[in-house]
């Protein structure tokens, strides 16, 4: 029989070349390995933003200024802390800690001069102490804490390496003792991420040949998705070694995602084989009736998928376009391999040739047969119950909340938890912040007057609202080096009591700046440094604030603190730091979330528009498939569930994978409607087509995304639950707003 379409030609050139196409995507694959294991992680938090971000432009000069501003804090308990003994051990842990390969400087209290020579005199001791309280002593004076400045580091090994030191030194200190601060976190919170790549990637693989296996019971048709998805995942690798990427926090689950759209793609085919087949067809014919078929609406829904991904370009956070970026190649190289792999594997030789019914299958025949019967039955009332859900969903917008705790990206029994819940509840806030500002030529008394005054004003106005409805001071701490200065001439008062000697005679403000930098050399430069790009001197005031509170507050106390810098310092004075980027990082997420889905919305829709040869239809395709994301969105805010890094990447993602269900449904019915069936006759034959497919093909996507909750990085484990839910939702809007939606268009009434 001559072929005449195109996806004939197409499949059956596949067909008779599939040994030779085989062969080459083999030694493709086996050439890829190499250079696909040399994939790393990007570590950097500067690279969660858009290099010319207003955000990131005073971070960056903190970090130059300021010995790049990584610090990392040890932290125990010593009821005998201001003993003798207790200074004792504390300069022990002092030392051992500045010995670690990677630390630049260490400060602790053991280290701040006359500390040990007042420890008998409380007049004298009491002005340091209440200096440092929240930085190297708790308020009760029980907790320790050394500060560990480290040493900029290119090499992120090295980083993990002087991290994993650390840890172990305070681990042999005090077993009790936690090590923390945002280089801590980093480096466990990719070290997490690196165990999980390669763990959820096994654990998808593996649900999902079990899917399969249940599904389908055939060891052939579970090792056709399995080749398909190692082909397209070594070479998807290597290209973006090849092309300077590196994986990030949200990337890490490339494996996974590859696995489940791989999966998902080829469900589509072993469904249309296996019907073929039931039909007497042999393997051959049945292949080429699946390519006839198939070929046009895989090579659109494979379009549409790296469309999906590829809208994530748009977004301001790196590791988000870089995962769109990775997830388009991706796609695409899923596609090739389909047509490199699959063909061979399935028609080679005779064993266990054929997919085979699943268990209890005559279940979902009647389930999908009830569906066509209700929606021909009662299309009113099941179109009116759905939009009252959608409706009621949809309320819940009102009450959805982000997520800026960066510590809720960790499991609560991650040791980065645990480290900060130590240091919120002893040492104050774990929310480390600074502001920055030039020094004059000349500095002098009144310079540092105004300082203060900058400081007294932090200390005093800024407020938030606790968990009581009250307000209380917004800052736990403000630290710069005014008020070491001011402790130092507090505790020479104290010894000069009584005596005839004039301090202000003894130690001027050059002698005791002078003191202090000879004395503490790693605070004197944490506090003041010179920017080597533009040359001039700044002083640093350390700021602390609670990590755990909620995002407006975050918003509300970081505009408090710029408006009294700007009243004080005008535009000179910048506020910057680890608390200030992550605050703003999940809303720079979610705006970037609805521009996304907007560009992958419209791309996706121009598609379909090219696809189906009309506009209408196009529009039809997107309903089933955009209202799940806002149901799911709306269900959040009902559910109290906060916005995080996983969450705010799903809407343009779920777009893009749940229409693959509609192109296949809409093709089918078009054909089902040139074969001269009624609308509810070619409805119920697609849905025991295309829907049964779409069936099989979401629970392999929803199986797949399941292995997200394994990971220890609680955003993957929001990412694989929300995506489960709106493909979930997209599969029911496929099989019931979508055959309404047909209905009318093809001029029925409901």
């Amino acid at each position: 029989m001559p072929l005449t379409t195109i996806s004939e030609r197409i499949t059956a050139g596949l067909i008779r070349w599939r040994m030779p196409l085989l062969a080459a995507a083999v030694v493709a694959t086996l050439l890829s390995v190499r250079p696909a294991g040399r994939l790393g992680f990007d570590r950097s938090v500067e690279n969660m933003f858009a290099p010319d971000d207003p955000l990131l432009v005073p971070y960056q000069q903190l970090k130059r200024t300021f010995g790049g501003n990584e610090l990392a804090l040890a932290a125990y308990v010593d009821p005998q802390l201001l003993t003798t003994g207790g200074l004792a051990r504390l300069g022990d842990l002092t030392t051992a800690l500045a010995a670690v390969p990677g630390v630049q400087s260490v400060l602790s209290l053991s280290a701040v001069p006359f500390v040990a020579d007042f420890l008998d005199k409380p007049d004298q001791l009491q002005p340091l102490l209440d200096v440092f309280e929240g930085y190297l002593v708790s308020k009760d004076r029980r907790t320790a804490a050394v500060v560990c400045m480290l040493a900029p580091e290119e090499d992120s090994n090295k980083r993990s390496e002087t991290v994993r030191l650390l840890r172990e030194h305070v681990a042999k200190h005090d077993p009790t003792g936690v090590l923390t601060g945002e280089p801590v976190m980093v480096c466990e919170g990719f070290r997490s991420l690196e165990e999980d790549g390669e763990l959820l990637g096994r654990i998808s693989t593996g649900l999902l040949m079990l899917t399969i296996v249940l599904c389908f019971r055939s060891l052939r048709w579970v090792i056709a998705p399995v080749a398909v998805v190692v082909a397209a995942l070594w070479l998807t690798k290597a290209l973006l070694v090849l092309g300077g990427f590196r994986l990030s926090m949200v990337s890490s689950m490339l494996w996974s995602i590859i696995t489940v759209i791989g999966v998902a793609h080829v469900v589509h085919i072993i469904v249309k084989f296996r019907e073929e087949r039931e039909k007497g067809t042999t393997p051959r014919g049945a292949f080429l009736a699946c390519g006839s078929m198939l070929t046009v609406p895989i090579i659109w829904v494979c379009l549409t998928d790296t469309a999906g991904f590829a809208s994530l370009l748009a977004a301001n956070v790196g590791p988000v376009q870089d995962f769109g970026a990775m997830m388009a190649i991706g796609s695409v190289f899923v596609l090739l391999c389909i047509a490199l792999v699959l063909p061979g594997v399935a028609l080679s030789g005779k064993f266990d040739a054929d997919p085979h019914r699943a268990w209890g299958e005559e279940n979902l025949d009647r389930g999908l047969h009830d569906i066509v019967y209700w929606l021909e039955r009662r299309p009113r009332t099941v179109g009116f119950a759905a939009l009252v859900f959608i409706g009621v969903s949809l309320i819940g917008y009102r009450w959805l909340e982000v997520e800026t705790d960066f510590t809720k990206n960790f499991r609560a029994s991650s040791p980065v938890v645990h480290s900060y819940q130590f240091v919120e509840t002893n040492l104050g806030g774990a929310g480390v912040w600074d502001i920055f500002l030039p020094l004059p030529a000349e500095v002098d008394a009144a310079f540092f007057q105004r300082v203060g005054a900058l400081e007294d004003e932090l200390r005093k106005s800024v407020q938030v609202v606790n968990e009581r409805q009250e307000m209380v001071p917004g800052l736990t701490k403000v630290l710069s080096v005014v008020d070491t200065l001011d402790a130092m001439r507090k505790s020479f008062t104290a010894a000069l009591a009584g005596s005839n000697l004039s301090l202000e005679n003894l130690l001027p403000l050059e002698e005791l700046l002078d003191q202090f930098r000879r004395a503490m050399p790693g605070a004197y430069g944490a506090l003041i440094g010179r920017d080597p790009v533009d040359g001039r001197q700044y002083l640093r005031i350390m700021l602390r604030a609670r990590e755990r509170q909620p995002s407006d507050q975050k918003n509300v106390l970081i505009a408090q603190v710029r408006e009294v810098c700007a009243k004080h310092f005008g535009e000179e004075a910048r506020v910057t730091g680890f608390f200030v980027l992550l605050t703003n990082l999940i809303d720079s997420m979610i705006r970037d979330q609805w521009v996304s889905f907007l560009i992958a919305t419209t791309s996706i829709w121009l598609m379909m528009v090219v696809a189906f040869r009309s506009v209408l239809l196009a529009v039809i395709a997107m309903i089933p498939n955009a209202l799940p994301i806002m149901v799911v969105s709306g269900l959040m805010g009902w559910l109290d569930v906060h916005i995080n890094m996983g969450a705010a990447m799903i809407a343009a993602v779920s777009m893009g994978l749940a229409v693959d269900s509609s192109i296949h449904y809409i093709y089918e019915f078009l054909d089902a409607r040139r074969d001269g069936l009624g609308v509810y006759a070619a409805i119920d034959r697609v849905h025991q087509s295309a829907g049964r497919a779409m069936v099989f093909s979401t629970l392999s996507l929803v199986v797949g995304f399941s292995a997200l909750v394994f990971s220890q990085f609680v955003p993957l484990v929001y990412f694989g639950v929300l995506m489960g839910l709106s493909m979930i939702g997209g599969m029911l809007g496929n099989l019931i707003l979508l055959p309404l939606l047909l209905r009318l268009w093809s001029g029925e009434r409901i």
